[in-house]
C-alpha cells in the first residue's frame, strides 16, 4: 500500500511540475527537435534528388511534399476542437499546442519545397500565400501569449475589469460634486467630461492606445491647479480620474493586443482551407 501510494504522489508531483512548463518547452522540446527534422529531411530530399527541372508541385516529390503540407494543414486546423476537450497525457492540449506551433513552422519549409519556387498568378500561389498568411499571425499570437499576460496583470494592480470601472464610478460622482462652485465654462468642461463614454475611440483607439478627443484631458489642461480652493480640488480629481482611465485604456488596448491576431488567423486559415481544396481539385483535373 505505501509502495502504491508513493508511486501515485510521484505521478502527481510530475504532473504537477509538467503543469508549470510553457506548451513551446512541452516534453523538452519535443516537437520543435520532430519539426526540425522534417524540415531537414525535406531540404536534403529536394537538394539530393537529381533531376531537370529541380522538382516542383508537378514532380513526384512536389506531390509528397504536397501531401504531406495537406495533412498537417488539415490536421493543425483541427485545434480549435481539441480546445474543447480537456485531457492529460501524451495528446494533452499543451502537447497538441506545442505541436501545432512548431509544425506550423515546419510548413514554411515544407510548402515552399513543395512549391518548386514557383510563383504565379494562381490559385496554387494563393493557398501558399495564405498558408504564410496563417503562420505569420500565428507567430504573433505566439508571442503575444508569451510576453502580455504579465503586463495585463501588473497593469490591472490585482482589480478586476469592474473594480477598475467602479473606481471611476467614485473619483465621477466626487467630481460632480467638487465642480458645483466652479464658473459656468468650467463646470461644463467637467459635465463634458464625466458623460464621455469611457469606451469611446473604436477598435483603432483600443490598438494604439491613442484617444485624441479625451474630454478627460481637455478639462485638465483648461482648469487651473493653481486657482481657487475648488478649482485646485477639482484639478486634483480629474489627474485621478486621467489616471484611472489611463489603467483603463491599457486594460482594453493589451487585451485587444491579445485577441486582434484571432480575427485574422482563424478566417485565414478557413480561406486557406477553401484555397487547398481549389489547388488540389484543379491539380486532379488537369493531371
Amino acid at each position: 500500500m505505501a509502495s502504491v501510494a508513493g508511486k501515485r504522489f510521484n505521478q502527481d508531483e510530475r504532473r504537477r511540475n509538467a503543469d508549470h512548463v510553457s506548451f513551446l518547452k512541452h516534453r523538452r522540446f519535443r516537437w520543435l527537435w520532430i519539426a526540425l527534422m522534417l524540415c531537414i529531411v525535406s531540404g536534403l530530399g529536394y537538394a539530393m534528388i537529381d533531376q531537370e527541372p529541380r522538382p516542383n508541385g508537378g514532380s513526384w516529390y512536389g506531390y509528397t511534399l504536397g501531401t504531406i503540407g495537406l495533412l498537417l494543414i488539415v490536421w493543425l486546423s483541427l485545434l480549435g476542437i481539441r480546445k474543447r476537450k480537456i485531457t492529460t497525457g501524451q495528446w494533452s492540449l499543451k502537447a497538441w499546442t506545442s505541436a501545432h506551433v512548431y509544425l506550423g513552422l515546419a510548413l514554411i519549409v515544407v510548402g515552399t519545397l513543395h512549391t518548386g519556387f514557383q510563383i504565379g498568378w494562381n490559385v496554387h500561389t494563393l493557398a501558399y500565400f495564405l498558408m504564410l498568411l496563417v503562420i505569420i499571425s500565428g507567430i504573433y499570437g505566439v508571442i503575444a501569449y508569451a510576453t502580455l499576460p504579465s503586463t495585463l496583470s501588473s497593469n490591472r494592480k490585482e482589480m478586476t475589469r469592474a473594480e477598475m470601472l467602479d473606481a471611476l464610478t467614485a473619483l465621477d460622482r466626487q467630481l460632480e460634486s467638487a465642480a458645483q462652485p466652479l464658473g459656468r465654462e468650467q463646470t461644463d468642461l467637467v459635465i463634458a467630461a464625466l458623460e464621455q463614454d469611457v469606451f469611446y475611440g473604436g477598435a483603432w483607439g483600443r490598438l494604439t492606445g491613442t484617444y485624441p478627443g479625451c474630454k478627460t484631458s481637455r478639462a485638465l489642461a483648461r482648469i487651473s491647479e493653481s486657482g481657487s480652493e475648488a478649482e485646485e480640488r477639482v484639478h486634483a480629481l480629474l489627474v485621478k480620474r486621467a489616471d484611472q482611465l489611463g489603467q483603463i485604456r491599457r486594460h482594453l488596448r493589451i487585451r485587444a493586443l491579445l485577441e486582434v491576431w484571432l480575427f485574422i488567423h482563424i478566417p485565414a486559415t478557413i480561406a486557406l482551407l477553401a484555397a487547398l481544396l481549389a489547388h488540389v481539385v484543379s491539380v486532379f483535373y488537369y493531371w
